[in-house]
């Protein structure tokens, strides 16, 4: 008797351990289980719910359900295809904060009264609100400057990590993909769904001297300042030739001067001094090989240093090309670390829920990720930047009414330059920054060029002049 007591005890011990473990499971990933293709709730809630509104920083609409005179419901994108990644769709499947997002616009507020009612009337219940980060001026000037180039620009807080631009090319019209979806996903070579911003992956080029400059630094904290370098246009190293863009021959140099002057010569030579076990903990640090931490669909940058690289690989990544790939926001979330005095912050979207009352349900906040650099190193590189924009190929960002610390790049992976895709990672004001732009217009040309005049046009509209 005493036996059968004891198992049963213990049964009943199980099963409420196993209750009370799906119960918090299911609290923990309500989202996820909502949102899980699987999961037919979601069909039962399109007929009590009307899809809720999403809205810019600012109250713009950005995408809202309207039903028209004979009670279709369609939903609108009053902008087009400007916010067409960012915001994305709702229609064969979801992307952008339409996916992030789903499951408060497709829940609602409404009081057990104000359902009743609803349903007596036969009208649906509002889906909740959506407040994004975004900026409408902001985005509207990328998007008439990017016009037919394919590319990305993201432009974040450097402090807080909010997204206030968000920009892939080409795009799309959201309002009309389910009309265009065949021709759009037939033609694979335009990548138009791709969100170059988050999941596009490039050599990163002369941007990724910012993480060998850093490495540098660290190997050679006290003895930086004595590095010397006559640049002759190219090195050659063994077997392996590198040159400069366009042959330029930049002569003597020190560090500043090999970054501002963005010299492929320098920093190859600087790439070979490095040790390679510490260069993999450093890119390891920076979020290299590993998952991106964002509530935003990334793919995840890659970069190979190690004691079995090859000098060819060296050379290569030293200057940012090779094997290394980055996506833009990447590069924007290092710059903003640079920006921030060493502490990356995460990425977010959406500013907060609200219900139809206007009564906030839940907000996004400010999020570290943790100290990638210290503020010694990050006050270094800071210069590094400035120097890029006073002398060296970002001058064209000088101006009276504020100051900006950059780097360009320029990524070859054609035998013809004027193909390159053009880099430019900045942050202003330098002394007490508040936004970062990151910015990659394909095949266009240099980063000097191409992608810093962009730059100096959001940070023109940013802070008004």
């Amino acid at each position: 008797m005493v036996l059968i007591n004891v198992t049963m005890f213990i049964f009943c011990a199980l099963f409420l351990a196993m209750f009370i473990y799906l119960g918090v499971i299911v609290s923990r990933s309500k989202i996820a289980l909502y949102n899980n293709s699987y999961n037919n709730r979601q069909e039962l809630q399109y007929k009590y719910v009307l899809r809720g509104s999403i809205y810019s920083s600012d109250g713009e609409v950005l995408a809202e359900t309207r039903v028209d005179e004979n009670g279709n419901e369609i939903r609108y994108y009053p902008y087009g295809s400007m916010f067409a990644h960012a915001v994305g769709y709702a229609v064969n499947g979801r992307m952008g904060i339409e996916d992030y997002a789903n499951y408060y616009l497709m829940h609602t507020g409404a009081t057990l009264s104000e359902r009743v009612n609803d349903d007596l009337e036969n009208v649906k219940h509002p889906g909740y609100d959506v407040y994004s980060t975004l900026n409408v001026e902001l985005q509207k000037v990328v998007d008439d400057y990017l016009g037919s180039y394919n590319g990305a620009v993201i432009v974040t807080e450097a402090k807080t990590g909010r997204v206030l631009v968000l920009i892939s090319h080409p795009d799309f019209n959201p309002g009309t993909i389910k009309e265009e979806w065949e021709n759009i996903t037939s033609n694979p070579e335009n990548s138009q769904l791709l969100n170059r911003a988050t999941q596009g992956l490039y050599p990163p080029g002369s941007t990724f001297k910012i993480i060998t400059a850093l490495e540098y630094y660290r190997e050679n904290k006290d003895s930086w300042q004595d590095y010397a370098y006559t640049c002759d246009g190219s090195i050659e190293h063994g077997d392996y030739r590198v040159s400069c863009i366009y042959g330029t021959v930049h002569g003597d140099l020190d560090l500043e001067g090999s970054f501002a002057r963005s010299c492929n010569s320098s920093f190859v030579n600087i790439g070979l001094s490095l040790n390679r076990n510490s260069w993999e903990s450093t890119l390891d640090s920076l979020y290299f090989n590993h998952a991106i931490p964002t509530d935003m669909v990334v793919n995840s940058s890659s970069a190979y240093i190690g004691a079995g690289s090859t000098d060819y690989d060296i050379m290569q990544t030293s200057i940012g090309q090779g094997k290394t790939i980055m996506t833009p926001l990447h590069l924007n979330m290092i710059t903003q670390a640079i920006a921030n005095k060493g502490v990356m912050m995460k990425p977010y979207i959406i500013e907060r829920i609200v219900d139809d009352d206007d009564e906030v349900i839940k907000e996004f906040v400010p999020e570290s990720i943790g100290t990638v650099m210290t503020e010694d190193e990050a006050a270094y590189l800071t210069d590094l930047m400035m120097a890029v924009v006073e002398y060296g190929t970002g001058r064209a960002l000088i101006t009276d009414s504020y100051t900006c610390a950059g780097k360009t790049g320029t990524a070859e992976f054609a035998q013809d330059i004027n193909e390159s895709h053009a880099w430019f990672t900045a942050f202003a004001p330098a002394e007490d920054p508040e936004i970062c732009v990151t910015i990659i217009i394909e095949k266009a040309g240099t980063g000097m060029e191409y992608a810093v005049p962009l730059a100096k046009m959001i940070f023109d509209a940013y802070f008004g002049v």
